[in-house]
């Protein structure tokens, strides 16, 4: 009988049998490289490329499935909850998590895609959004390709301005959550929020 336990298997020899790739040609990549830059190892190309989107678009689903959150409670619900789409892209995403009164998740619109270390964002597209959706309140997510949360002078601009419309269009700006590679940042936490 076959011994389907791939907790033993390294990943570079998931990936070989995946990708019909000696296992010699991964051994050196981590599995993040594999999964965020596969053109550059030798002998991927784009059909191993295409399957190795595939999965990781079916490692994000399976996850959105298995972790649901409806309700968010606090950045760390918002964290869970978008990490499994932004973590890994390579350019800022700018995203808004729209909650009703309860604060049930209604939609996460994307509002802007940037470049490797910003997005341009207008306080017309954000609250347009929040309008379409009749949303009572919003919280600001972006994520950061760098893998470092830490906000920069700009985010703290774009924070203080959209907080600023959402008092004036009476839809709370409650927080603004920043996606890293293994950590996230809430500005609602560290007290800048300037509520």
């Amino acid at each position: 009988m076959k011994n389907y336990n791939m907790t033993t298997k390294t990943d570079a020899e998931m990936l070989a049998k995946l990708l019909n790739l000696p296992e010699k040609a991964l051994q050196s990549h981590t599995l993040q490289e594999v999964m965020t830059s596969p053109m550059a190892i030798k002998g991927v190309g784009e059909k191993s490329k295409e399957k190795l989107m595939m999965l990781n678009e079916l490692s994000r689903r399976w996850n959105m499935e298995t972790n649901p959150v409806d309700t968010i409670h606090g950045p760390e619900d918002v964290a869970h909850y978008l990490w499994p789409r932004y973590r890994d892209e390579m350019r800022e995403h700018f995203v808004l998590v729209l909650l009703n009164a309860k604060n049930h998740i209604i939609a996460t619109p994307v509002v802007s895609i940037g470049s490797l270390s910003a997005s341009v964002v207008h306080p017309r597209e954000v609250f347009k959004e929040a309008i379409l959706y009749s949303a009572a309140c919003m919280i600001l997510v972006h994520n950061h390709p760098s893998g470092d949360p830490t906000p920069s002078r700009e985010d703290k601009a774009v924070t203080e301005r959209l907080v600023k419309c959402g008092k004036i269009m009476d839809i709370p700006v409650l927080d603004h959550v920043i996606l890293g590679r293994f950590h996230f940042f809430s500005f609602k936490e560290k007290g800048l929020m300037n509520n």
